[in-house]
């Protein structure tokens, strides 16, 4: 099947780092076919709103996540966008001139079991002087698996994997994660012939020290996908068993000394500083050597082995028990009277609609994460002549009024004699919703107030959430799987992967 570039978006997480400009202007000026927008997803706590007008550029929207990370602004970025492809940049990459024409060239005609294409990755290093450490390390980009500072996706594979697990905080490893549980599916992953420069982002003199947070990161990996992960995401082991071995010896020395055992606290001194310094001749004989160099290879390189080994082991202790990552949902349907808003009976009366407590919070909270929202409501009142369908109409619209849009509203008019499809607990409406928006049943979470909403759900494939009130019988709140004592409580345990 052929895939147009407009059926693409690009998708850019920032933290308003001044080489977004250059990117952008990049994507301005560079020829050929547009994407279907640019969504640039501002993952600052605060600060000035990001200004990416520039002619040539396609139809921008921004977003803003008010902070969380690359893995959760790469999230609300691809759920906020509809089109069969996406495809991520990082905002301090720079396209060559023909991307575009690339990129639509790499996406035409995948068979359907690809489900991602990796742009190719320029890193250029200095050519009157040998790279530094950082900048040996930044060139490693250009030979990693799977890094999304030019990646697409299928955004079904997206969906199906629940995106990017955002228990990585930091950008690392965020990236291969996805990939194997992408490729888990049975899908493949192929790289394209798209290139992208990757500068050497300038960084202080201790950078080195923290980025060994990502041993924590790595812990997850191997709790998340097995001992072979490494293998797997082709991430070789690195230094970890050297820092572990230099650690060991230090604490040792202290400990020994402590213990008034001179002999032997020497000796494991002495085992740590020639690791120490095989560490820090390692990282400085391939370098500039110059004297800004060196004093730093030694202070970070007395310090990385202990800063290493502490955070794997705090990632031991904090990814005990981990579970799969199912992110977010794509869709969350609610029931209309007694979930949403108090329940009038047979209601025809927009002055009637009042929302329940922290109603427009909670689906206000879902929509800022990029989880579509709609209604599924029985209306029998209608067939029993109580209320007309123009008056169900009226109320749902003051019902949008209040807590805002919603991307579906499905309504039963029938009563419970008729043998409808639709009415709950028969999943036609649920059914519906799904088909209307292309979601999956089965990344569906609805939330009622009674045992048919969860019924409704559970014979549709999606997952029910009941949240009782004083009419609920006994019997549905002992049934229901899954129960919260409040909408916000629903929403919090949708919000935090619990469904």
């Amino acid at each position: 099947m052929q895939v147009g570039i407009a059926q693409c978006s690009v998708v850019v997480p920032t933290v308003g780092r001044p080489s977004l400009d250059v990117l952008l202007d990049a994507l301005a000026q560079a020829p050929g076919p547009r994407p279907a927008e640019l969504v640039l997803v501002d993952d600052r706590p605060a600060g000035e709103p990001l200004r990416p007008e520039r002619p040539g550029l396609p139809p921008v929207r921004v977003l803003r996540t008010g902070g969380g990370g690359p893995a959760r602004a790469r999230n609300l970025g691809w759920r906020s966008v509809r089109t069969a492809w996406v495809a991520f940049l990082d905002d301090d990459v720079v396209p060559d001139p023909d991307w575009y024409q690339r990129l639509a060239e790499d996406l035409a005609g995948l068979p359907a079991d690809v489900a991602g294409s990796q742009g190719r990755v320029r890193v250029p290093l200095p050519a009157d002087r040998r790279p530094t450490d950082w900048e040996r390390g930044t060139a490693g980009l250009a030979t990693s698996s799977w890094i999304t500072a030019d990646l697409a996706y299928r955004r079904a594979a997206l969906a199906a994997v629940g995106g990017f697990d955002e228990r990585f905080p930091r950008a690392f490893r965020e990236d291969s994660d996805l990939a194997l549980r992408v490729m888990d599916t049975g899908a493949r992953l192929v790289r394209g012939q798209r290139c992208i420069t990757h500068p050497v982002r300038p960084v202080d003199r201790w950078v080195s020290l923290r980025v060994q947070a990502g041993n924590a990161d790595d812990v997850l990996m191997r709790r998340l996908h097995g001992p072979d992960w490494r293998e797997r995401a082709d991430a070789p082991l690195g230094r970890r068993p050297q820092h572990l071995a230099v650690t060991a010896a230090g604490l040792a020395a202290a400990g020994l000394a402590v213990a008034r055992r001179p002999r032997a606290a020497a000796l494991a001194a002495l085992a740590w500083a020639a690791g120490t310094g095989e560490f820090a001749w390692a990282r400085t004989a391939p370098g500039p050597r110059d004297r800004a160099e060196v004093t730093t290879m030694l202070a970070t390189s007395a310090l990385i082995p202990q800063l290493a080994t502490w955070h794997w082991l705090r990632g031991v202790v904090r990814h005990v028990g981990v579970r799969p990552w199912r992110g977010l949902p794509d869709l969350v349907l609610f029931d209309r009277d007694g979930t949403l808003v108090r329940d009038f009976p047979y209601n025809g009366d927009p002055a009637f609609v009042k929302p329940v407590p922290g109603a427009r919070e909670a689906v206000d909270a879902l929509r800022a994460r990029g989880v579509r929202v709609g209604v599924v409501s029985n209306q029998s009142g209608v067939a029993r002549g109580l209320i007309t369908r123009a008056q169900v109409d009226a109320c749902t619209a003051r019902l949008e009024e209040l807590l805002g849009p919603f991307e579906t509203v499905q309504v039963c008019p029938h009563g419970p004699d008729d043998g409808c499809s639709c009415r709950k607990p028969a999943p036609g409406m649920v059914k519906a919703a799904c088909a209307e928006l292309d979601v999956d049943p089965a990344r569906t979470v609805v939330i009622g107030d009674i045992g048919a909403d969860v019924e409704a759900a559970a014979a549709a494939g999606a997952v029910g959430v009941l949240v009782p009130t004083p009419v609920t019988r006994r019997a549905e709140v002992e049934a229901a799987p899954r129960r919260a004592a409040t909408l916000t409580e629903a929403v919090g345990q949708v919000l935090a992967g619990d469904w």
